[in-house]
């Protein structure tokens, strides 16, 4: 029997989706953070259960090849990493794995899983920043908090951030310092200094200190400190009182600098602010948005429908693209923001962003889209917590032609492809494997990104789509005797070769090239071309008169689109 406290000696067998070594003591199986298979390592007990410890790793004996030196200084004491001492192609390695594992173990699907799109910038490449400040017995600490403590780690760098980390933490102590400004104290509940929140924005910097008070002091004196140190940036206070979790409070104010910082993705203008959330690798997350579009499989007539759509920027770029787009969204401040997005990017007609729970509106968005004619896809962009029950019954009665789900826990995204594939059926409250699974989707692709370098997160995007019945009994009818008998099947075939194809209007026409090409076109010159091609012009007289009159030519582009186009109605 393991015995907390005590130190083992053991080689680890293999990695886990944490990055934890994974060791056979026994009847025991060891998680121990930061080894690597082939390690033998001298570990000390930390944590006893049922037939599962956890432990810290005391000694090194002979390292793995495949470690490598962490490049922060304080890497095992803050937890915010947990790959930093793995080859960055290995990272990617284990979190295909992880994936993979998921949905074997969790949903029992065997699928394929794409290697794992890599982030460009393996450092360096988060977009925001939160520090903790805090009064310690020893002074005032900026820095992160240890894993699972309020315990700060304090930090001068962070090697996942940019370069403009550094000078944050440098002039946030010059303030502290040189203006007396006191910090949060989680014991007295005293202190003004709670937080520094930072966002990058194409290089310009949103600096929001969040203050247990009413006011920012020596707001000039700060101003001058940080202009030392960055040409652009703004400056918020924000007022948080409460003693919680929660980071920011409701009340922003502008100290200096611009509101809001203009930026845009795929064509879509969008501004931020303070509080507007948005994926913190700018590269990745830009990536992930064109497969999503790519994935949607947009053509003339659908409808995007986009559920958890938070601030409406994936929905305002399928709106850019689509026959329409609708976001759905509970948060209404966040509505809002959709809204103005559609407004700014001259959306109207293309772009709905309706506040409700995606559960009630979705089977009836489905049904208005449907009797409209669209072919409807539906993008899922859920919290960590995945879709809700509700929403996936939702799914199943409204039945989407195609499912863009983009997810950042495998675990909740193999349970609810599991319910939605059918291969997971629910037992109560419980989730047990399908005896019989007949789902209604089929997995086209699986794809993660490493949106989270030198962590074990990984964000996935999947697609789906609707499965074809294939429960159907064919039945083949001969009549007839001897050589003049023939089928019901050949019959069919011969009332559909002889069935006359519907007449193709010029509007018909007109109106594919304008939702297909993006431009219009005249009469005359779908005229010309058909003349051209030796077709008949008889349902457009007027067209044909036109062009007896002096008249410019189809351009290159535009008789292409009109021969397309023909091909597409099948009049050659």
């Amino acid at each position: 029997m393991m015995e907390k406290n005590e130190e083992y000696v053991g080689i680890v067998e293999r990695i886990g989706s944490g990055g934890e070594g994974i060791i056979k003591n026994g009847e025991y199986t060891v998680f121990v953070p930061y080894a690597l298979p082939t390690e033998k390592i001298k570990y000390r007990v930390l944590k006893v259960k049922k037939n599962v410890a956890f432990g810290k790793m005391t000694e090194l004996y002979v390292p793995a090849e495949d470690r490598v030196r962490p490049k922060c200084s304080v890497y095992e004491k803050c937890g915010g990493c947990q790959l930093q001492h793995l080859k960055y192609k290995l990272q990617l390695q284990l979190k295909r794995k992880t994936v993979k594992d998921c949905l074997s173990k969790i949903a029992f699907i065997d699928e394929k899983v794409s290697s794992v799109v890599p982030s460009e910038l393996e450092y360096e490449y988060r977009n925001k920043l939160q520090l903790p400040i805090r009064t310690e017995r020893y002074g005032v600490a900026v820095g992160f908090f240890a894993q699972n403590s309020h315990r700060i780690v304090p930090i001068n760098d962070c090697p996942i951030q940019p370069c403009w980390c550094k000078k944050i933490i440098k002039a946030t102590r010059r303030y502290i310092s040189e203006c007396d400004v006191t910090a949060y104290s989680e014991e007295s509940k005293a202190g003004l200094l709670k937080h520094v929140v930072v966002r990058d924005v194409d290089g310009k910097l949103l600096i929001t200190y969040v203050i247990n008070g009413n006011e920012l002091p020596k707001k000039a004196e700060l101003i001058a400190i940080l202009s030392e140190e960055f040409k652009s940036f703004s400056l918020f206070e924000n007022i948080n009182k409460d003693d919680t979790n929660v980071i920011l409070g409701e009340k922003f104010r502008c100290v200096y600098g611009p509101e809001k910082i203009g930026s845009s993705d795929m064509g879509v203008r969008y501004e931020i602010g303070p509080e507007s959330f948005m994926q913190v690798n700018d590269l990745v997350r830009r990536k992930i948005y064109h497969d999503a579009v790519r994935a949607a499989e947009i053509i003339p007539g659908t409808t995007v429908i986009d559920a958890y759509s938070g601030a409406g920027l994936l929905t305002a770029i399928f709106a850019s693209r689509a026959q329409k787009a609708i976001g759905i969204e509970i948060v209404k401040e966040a509505v809002d923001c959709a809204d103005e997005l559609k407004r700014v990017n001259g959306l109207d007609g293309r772009m709905e962003n309706i506040c409700a729970p995606c559960e009630v509106m979705l089977p009836l968005v489905m049904e208005r889209e449907r009797r409209s004619g669209a072919r409807c896809v539906l993008v899922l962009d859920p919290p960590r917590q995945g879709v809700n029950e509700k929403l996936i019954e939702a799914i199943k009665k409204s039945r989407p032609e195609r499912i863009i789900y983009i997810s950042c826990s495998p675990q909740t995204l193999s349970r609810d492809l599991g319910l939605l594939t059918g291969t997971l059926e629910r037992n109560g409250q419980e989730l047990k494997k399908s005896e019989n699974p007949e789902g209604l989707y089929k997995i086209e692709s699986v794809r993660p990104y490493d949106m989270f370098s030198q962590t074990k997160h990984v964000e996935t995007l999947v697609v789906l789509s609707k499965k074809i019945p294939d429960s159907h009994i064919n039945i083949d009818v001969e009549f007839g005797e001897g050589e003049g008998q023939f089928s019901l099947k050949k019959i069919k075939e011969c009332a559909e070769a002889r069935k006359p194809k519907e007449k193709v209007t010029y509007k018909m026409i007109q109106e594919y090239i304008e939702k297909t090409y993006g431009f219009k076109v005249h009469t005359a010159y779908i005229a010309e071309v058909k003349r051209d091609l030796g077709l008949p012009m008889y349902d457009a007289p007027n067209a044909v008169e036109e062009l007896k009159r002096p008249r410019a030519h189809p351009t290159p582009k535009m008789a292409k689109a009109i021969k397309e186009t023909l091909k597409h109605f099948e009049i050659i």
